[in-house]
């Protein structure tokens, strides 16, 4: 078993940033990869970022999207994934949760069922 627990959530102002971080504990070495998922009121889970761990490559996948204004990276010694997340806006909010997954296939990084482990969860919250 592999266990996700997530902080840095918070409220930040439009434009504004935060840092997320995602600690794993347990069977760490059965996982490949990690990601961030974001899901706001009424929608459906989506992918934010992913990152190949814990060898140092660190492949990264961002959708369109985001990309700019995420980046994720990771502390192999910590065992831990972090989000920045920069230039936030209103439409940001959301419940951004930690996954883990030994394989991805070969379809796209960010589909949920391919995850094999979620964190509880972080609220972050972009006022205007």
């Amino acid at each position: 078993q592999v266990q996700l627990v997530e902080s840095g959530g918070g409220s930040v102002q439009a434009g504004g940033s935060l840092r997320l971080s995602c600690a794993a504990s347990g069977y760490t070495s059965n996982i490949n990869y990690m990601a961030w998922f974001q899901q706001g009121p009424g929608k459906e889970r989506e992918g934010v970022a992913v990152i190949s761990v814990w060898s140092a490559a660190g492949i990264t996948w961002y959708p369109d999207s985001v990309k700019g204004r995420v980046i994720i990276s990771q502390d192999n010694a910590k065992k831990t994934v972090y989000l920045q997340m920069n230039n936030l806006k209103p439409e940001d909010t959301a419940m951004y949760y930690c996954a883990a997954a030994r394989s991805l296939g070969v379809t796209s990084p960010f589909r949920t069922p391919a995850y094999n482990y979620w964190g509880q969860g972080t609220q972050v919250t972009v006022s205007s």
